[in-house]
């Protein structure tokens, strides 16, 4: 394992674990969890030995949101703070050429609930909560928080979240589709790392291009998409791995991968 700052990264056969390591802080966001998880998510993401990606917080939560007792000068610019350091992050995560999966323990609050939702999937554990605390003090959600909250549970029920800073517990997550299992606490891991693990068996680049496939969906016209979607199928129909993908299942054996 390696450490860097507030964030460490772990590396177990083809998954890379990237841990949010402020456990006294809740793991809220300060300058160096910021700069740590964009060099951490950089580095597994251009690494082409690894399939999917983890991401968790130690300790009892996933994270806190921002730092509110970090030092900020008087006359801090917050869009560009927000727009140069949290966008490059969570775009790492959206835009990642391979799976990401959050396991959630704890509360997903405030900027944290956005690293959660960007995610690609959700496991939560029983305790797990997402929670936009933004209204008790005066500002709105951000790190993208709204466009998945109205993009997963609709305008209206996300309006009413984030203005009544209703705690959403695992359950009601997993009955909206913010989540995509709800687990045991002491499972949260063995159960995030058996999913991780069974996504590592299957062909990378239709692995890849699903997720560009579904980024695009969401902001596109039912055509727009379809032509998207005969664009990446293309690539991924002249990919040896389809072509393996094909021989192993005349062959009734289980297709061996390779991401070419």
């Amino acid at each position: 394992m390696s450490q860097a700052l507030s964030v460490t990264t772990s590396i177990h056969g083809s998954v890379a674990v990237i841990c949010f390591n402020r456990p006294d802080k809740l793991n809220a966001f300060d300058e160096s969890q910021r700069q740590a998880f964009r060099k951490a998510a950089s580095k597994v993401n251009a690494d082409d030995s690894i399939r999917a990606v983890v991401l968790m917080g130690d300790g009892r939560a996933f994270s806190a949101g921002a730092d509110l007792s970090e030092a900020m000068p008087d006359d801090v610019d917050v869009e560009q703070g927000l727009i140069q350091e949290y966008k490059p992050a969570l775009m790492a995560i959206t835009q990642a050429p391979k799976p990401w999966i959050s396991a959630v323990n704890g509360a997903a609050a405030g900027i944290g609930s956005a690293f959660a939702m960007a995610c690609d999937l959700t496991v939560m554990a029983e305790d797990a909560y997402i929670y936009q605390a933004f209204s008790a003090i005066g500002l709105i959600p951000d790190g993208g928080a709204t466009w998945h909250l109205a993009q997963t549970v609709g305008r209206k029920r996300a309006y009413e979240l984030i203005a009544l800073g209703t705690k959403l517990n695992a359950t009601e997550c997993l009955q909206l589709g913010l989540c995509n299992r709800v687990v045991p606490n002491a499972a949260l891991i063995d159960e995030t790392m058996a999913l991780a693990n069974e996504l590592t068996t299957k062909a990378p680049l239709a692995l890849r291009y699903a997720k560009e496939a579904l980024n695009v969906a969401t902001q596109s016209s039912l055509s727009d998409t379809f032509d998207h979607e005969a664009k990446l199928q293309k690539i991924c129909a002249n990919s040896e791995d389809a072509k393996e993908g094909s021989r192993a299942f005349l062959a009734k054996r289980k297709a061996q991968f390779t991401g070419r």
